[in-house]
């Protein structure tokens, strides 16, 4: 069993921004992050949602797992159990953004759904488990990738604002550059590995 307690658990919240960014370190929730970040508005919009759906759903999968799963000796279900339980809290998210900001629902478009299958929130709790976090560090921890995967996308978004009119080779214009930025923010990030270890 992993270490428990209150220190363990911001341990846990600082590394998962930082040293394990679940995107620049472990590369997960790359397809929405290189579609959306091209404005900052929606950048902040999808990056808001992720960070609410991965800390919530961190826990309300921990609870299912934990409460229903291993007594039940189901625990082979757990990718099935984990993707409805995302699928159906995203659905709920989207129908709140559509009621409140209709703007914000309709620039996010095809990329909020797709929340549902974002690799990112599945890696989250399945990394709750494999790493058999109690139920604080569960929390932290999924609050703390959804706050990295966040980082990520607004510095990424503000990056490309700022090269938009920038002068840039026509071979590395679009995906070319914006996946080269994406290989410096990751080098920058894995230099962090080390000082904080989960």
């Amino acid at each position: 069993m992993e270490p428990t307690g209150v220190d363990f658990a911001f341990t846990v919240f600082f590394a998962a921004i930082f040293t394990n960014n679940i995107l620049l370190t472990n590369f997960l929730g790359m397809c929405s992050f290189l579609s959306i970040s091209k404005e900052l508005k929606t950048s902040v919009g999808l990056g808001v949602a992720v960070v609410f759906v991965m800390a919530t759903t961190s826990v309300l999968n921990y609870l299912v797992y934990y409460f229903v799963l291993i007594p039940l000796d189901l625990t082979y279900l757990r990718y099935i159990v984990f993707i409805i339980i995302i699928a159906a809290f995203v659905q709920i998210v989207e129908m709140v953004i559509e009621r409140v900001s209709e703007g914000l629902y309709a620039a996010l478009g095809i990329f909020l759904p797709l929340i549902t299958v974002n690799c990112a929130i599945l890696g989250a709790s399945l990394f709750m488990v494999i790493r058999r976090y109690d139920l604080l560090s569960s929390f932290t921890y999924g609050l703390g990738s959804g706050i990295g995967w966040f980082v990520a996308i607004l510095a990424m978004a503000g990056i490309r604002q700022k090269i938009a009119k920038a002068r840039i080779p026509r071979g590395l214009e679009g995906a070319g550059i914006t996946l080269i930025i994406t290989g410096m923010m990751a080098l920058a990030f894995i230099g962090f590995t080390g000082m904080i270890r989960i």
